[in-house]
């Protein structure tokens, strides 16, 4: 009896301590999980703020996004140009959007001046040549805080004037437009960074903030980026075509879109290759901003949509569309790449033919 007892007074004894001691180790165990979600907020503010404030970002990507958008408008308006008067200008007033215009840009005062000139075949095409020489200048890097507003104005005035011609890569060429307007495309492999680096070229707003607008706009463009692959997959994934794995099949075998006959038989010719396109694009597309997070799968992402839109560009007949998308997306390549592929190519340049470096480079690669 006293052995039982004993273990029955222990065992109330261990009851009431837990009692007593189950609210105090309780409120130790919240006190350390709000320490920890604390610290957790405190570093992720330090590093967004870090981040955003101590210098531009991706200052390589954004100046490849520049030139090959730039190389985009070039090549748009100069494979248009036999046929800008028929396509843009006064032979396209049968369409009747020179009465009524379908967008609601040319009714926007600001981007209304190819609309007004549309009928004037000598007006028309000297402001044609005049956007050519801004996409010149723009791709060329020369006072790009001057020629990129202009160049934004007049050519949304002339991309939105005649609907019928536009694809969806008119929209994000437009978007990215207006955001590079904060950001700063010419810091690298511009007329300005050279301009800059022999004579300095101070921004007007404090440092802080012209570092923040510019990363900003990087990730307003990462953004828009992923929430276009990402719907577009969403949208595939609800249709026949593209569950069905037949989609990539239908546009290559329509006059519109199969330019290449040829080409289009050789690609579709076996249907698992088709199914897997496919469906490798759905996915692709969904999964890409989670791709995104570690280096290897971001490599993978990476090829696999400029994959994707140089086979549109080429089977499809949407070259400046691709190459557009394309230019937008080389803002997540880092800047360490960029480097390291200009200086490959900087040294084999300076190779002579029997595959020496020069003077110059091997003093520099002894240094």
């Amino acid at each position: 009896m006293s052995a039982r007892r004993t273990t029955a007074g222990r065992v109330a004894a261990d009851v009431g301590t837990f009692v007593v001691r189950t609210p105090r180790a309780v409120g130790r165990l919240i006190a350390a999980v709000w320490a920890a979600v604390i610290d957790i907020v405190r570093r992720g503010w330090l590093f967004a703020e870090a981040w955003l404030l101590d210098s531009k970002k991706s200052l390589y990507g954004l100046a490849m996004t520049r030139i090959v958008l730039g190389l985009t408008g070039i090549g748009l308006l100069l494979s248009n140009f036999s046929t800008r008067l028929y396509t843009f200008g006064a032979g396209s007033a049968w369409n009747g959007e020179s009465a009524e215009p379908v967008s609601d840009f040319p009714k926007i005062w600001i981007f209304s001046l190819f609309d007004s000139v549309r009928l004037d075949d000598g007006a028309f095409t000297t402001m044609y040549l005049v956007l050519l020489a801004l996409a010149v200048l723009f791709t060329l890097g020369w006072r790009t805080k001057i020629v990129l507003p202009i160049y934004f104005v007049l050519w949304v005035s002339f991309i939105e004037m005649t609907d019928a011609v536009g694809d969806q890569g008119d929209n994000m060429y437009r978007i990215v437009l207006l955001l590079l307007l904060f950001a700063d495309p010419a810091a690298r492999w511009s007329i300005d960074a050279r301009r800059r680096a022999a004579s300095g070229d101070p921004t007007v707003l404090p440092r802080e903030i012209s570092n923040l607008l510019h990363n900003l706009v990087l990730v307003a463009m990462t953004a828009q980026v992923c929430f276009v692959y990402v719907s577009g997959g969403l949208y595939k994934a609800g249709g026949e075509p593209w569950s069905g794995g037949w989609a990539v099949y239908d546009p290559l075998m329509t006059e519109r879109f199969g330019t290449w006959p040829v080409l289009s038989e050789l690609v579709t010719a076996w249907g698992p290759m088709v199914t897997i396109a496919a469906w490798g694009s759905i996915v692709l597309q969904v999964a890409f901003p989670f791709m995104l997070l570690t280096r290897p799968t971001r490599v993978i992402a990476l090829i696999g949509i400029m994959s994707f839109h140089v086979g549109i560009g080429v089977l499809m007949g949407l070259p400046w569309f691709s190459l557009a998308m394309i230019g937008i997306d080389f803002i997540f390549i880092r800047d360490r790449t960029w480097k390291h592929l200009a200086d490959v190519v900087r040294r084999s340049y300076r190779r002579d033919p029997s595959g020496q470096i020069d003077n110059e480079e091997a003093a520099r690669v002894r240094a």
